[in-house]
């Protein structure tokens, strides 16, 4: 584990051995991890400097119980609150899928949820809009994203829904693997630490989005 590779499936002797505190951990953006982004979450007019983000190494458990090694940019506002909510949703084991960073899907977002993928930065907008995303300034968070989708309904009754592939999950009355609801862990811990979460909103439904304003 000390060559951190996001997306592989580690056993609890791994975890135990390499140590619990070493597995949430806060780092600034290496040279290499920058590169890594260049072009992609960090593209070319990214007004946010790089000492604003900060690298985290986490854990989660998938729907099987799987263990495994997951990895998140984000802002540093928000890094210790997204270090104790991870880790109290993995002692919970509360099911996250994946928790890749989006470049590993080129920084397209809908390629990212259809793969079911958490993840936080990524300079962008709104989509439909000019106006950046809370995930451009690395204080958003998606989950689940596939089971949680985005869902508007435009004055002209035609129906948006991202990823396209979780329009079955739009209809939240369904029992499915990974869903969030009011009221879970997931949901509990991200208020507590002062996030507003998508599918409380009233113009239009983001289940899977957590965000946090800042100065």
């Amino acid at each position: 584990m000390q060559e951190w590779k996001a997306g592989s499936i580690v056993s609890l002797n791994e975890v135990e051995a390499y140590g619990i505190d070493n597995c949430f951990v806060i780092e600034e953006i290496s040279d290499a991890l920058f590169e890594r982004m260049q072009g992609k979450s960090y593209k070319k007019n990214c007004t946010i400097p790089r000492n604003q983000l900060r690298y985290l190494r986490l854990l989660h458990k998938n729907n099987k119980g799987e263990i495994l090694l997951g990895e998140m940019v984000c802002n540093v506002a928000i890094a210790n609150d997204l270090v104790e909510i991870f880790r109290k949703l993995y002692e919970a084991s509360y099911p996250i899928e994946r928790m890749v960073l989006i470049d590993d899907y080129n920084a397209d977002d809908e390629t990212s949820m259809r793969a079911n993928n958490t993840s936080c930065f990524n300079f962008r907008t709104i989509a439909g809009s000019k106006k950046l995303s809370h995930h451009a300034r690395g204080t958003a968070v998606d989950i689940n994203t596939l089971y949680n989708p985005y869902y508007k309904k435009r004055a002209n009754g035609t129906v948006v829904v991202q990823p396209a592939t979780g329009r079955r999950y739009v209809n939240r009355k369904g029992n499915f693997p990974y869903k969030i609801v009011r009221g879970d862990l997931c949901y509990r811990l991200f208020i507590q630490h002062g996030f507003t979460w998508g599918g409380a909103w009233r113009d239009r439904k983001d289940y899977q989005h957590f965000e946090k304003s800042i100065n």
